[in-house]
């Protein structure tokens, strides 16, 4: 025998909306649960080796153990640290299986060059980890013993005194024009990919001084390269007798923030998982002993906390790109 249709009365069909209405409710924790199923791409978008890949590698290993899935990490340099994260904001779904590393260079070379992405409204914000300490360096046996001396230097040959960053745009570029502008001084700048591919130009002679973050850290303790100045607002405990440009004189501080983004449209129960597992790892001893040997600080910032310092840092940083006469024309 066939059964007709149900009768369509107002008390069925109310029955029937609010068993739909359950059954909806009753996916959606089960779709947030079975995030990850498979694993998570993070992109470092920096060379191999150097001080953010670093970090990156032991702070994906410790948030795969919280996720249950393992956090691969996946080098993609260029741009200033731009092409990565810009890649994936173009290419990759919102569903959480591809992050990536946000440096401070995302936030600035908009204001010197077009690109196809928005740093703002194509991110999805998970959480600020860290800052860098940054300092210049020289091979062990430059003649420039002090940073008075490389500066003196630059004064009687303008131009012709060089050092490398980790390209246009970045922290260790900008924080040295900065420098030169208010010494008064022309220094020659020469970008790389990454510290790592710097770190070896130094070495091998090609270049006179290295600005950079803490990667130079074991060349530094083993007496390959000295460190000349550092830009934190005060003195390191690793390297104390080193001193900052601020007490220099020469008035500038960075650490340059960064944390972890996504793509735009991002699932906030996805999002929360991410947040949650990495901050974690973030607490995590192994973590915090990293942080120590790079001289690095924690910098957690919520989800929310970091987009709306984002914004903000967005709109101030253009101040500083046209007072260095580096905003596009």
């Amino acid at each position: 025998m066939t059964l007709g249709p149900l009768p369509s009365t107002p008390a069925a069909a109310s029955r029937r909306t609010v068993l739909i209405a359950a059954a909806t409710l009753a996916a959606l924790p089960a779709r947030a649960q079975s995030f990850p199923s498979r694993p998570i791409t993070l992109i470092c978008p920096w060379p191999a080796g150097g001080s953010t890949d670093r970090h990156m590698r032991a702070l994906a290993e410790l948030a795969g153990k919280n996720l249950g899935q393992p956090v691969i990490v996946e080098n993609k340099p260029g741009g200033g640290g731009t092409t990565g994260p810009g890649t994936m904001a173009l290419t990759a779904r919102p569903d959480g299986y591809t992050i990536s590393q946000y440096p401070m260079g995302m936030l600035r070379v908009p204001h010197m060059q077009k690109v196809q992405w928005d740093p703002l409204k194509d991110f999805t914000f998970l959480l600020g980890v860290s800052g860098y300490t940054f300092g210049l360096t020289v091979r062990a046996d430059s003649p420039f013993k002090s940073f008075k001396e490389y500066i003196e230097a630059a004064r009687k040959d303008p131009g012709k005194i060089d050092y490398g960053s980790t390209g246009v745009g970045t922290s260790p570029h900008l924080l040295m024009e900065e420098l030169a502008a208010n010494a008064k001084v022309t220094l020659n700048h020469i970008p790389f990919k990454g510290n790592a591919d710097l770190q070896q130009a130094l070495l091998g002679g090609h270049v006179m001084a290295q600005s950079d973050a803490s990667g130079w850290d074991k060349y530094v303790d083993g007496g390959q390269m000295r460190l000349l100045v550092t830009f934190g607002e005060k003195r390191t405990k690793r390297w104390p007798s080193v001193p900052t440009a601020e007490e220099l004189g020469y008035g500038v501080v960075s650490t340059s923030p960064y944390g972890l983004a996504a793509p735009k449209g991002m699932d906030p129960a996805v999002a929360k998982t991410l947040h949650d597992a990495f901050r974690k790892a973030m607490e995590d001893p192994k973590h915090i002993e990293l942080l120590d040997q790079l001289n690095q600080d924690a910098w957690y910032r919520s989800g929310d906390d970091y987009a709306k310092w984002a914004r903000e840092t967005y709109a101030k940083d253009r101040q500083l790109i046209e007072r260095l006469g580096l905003a596009a024309k």
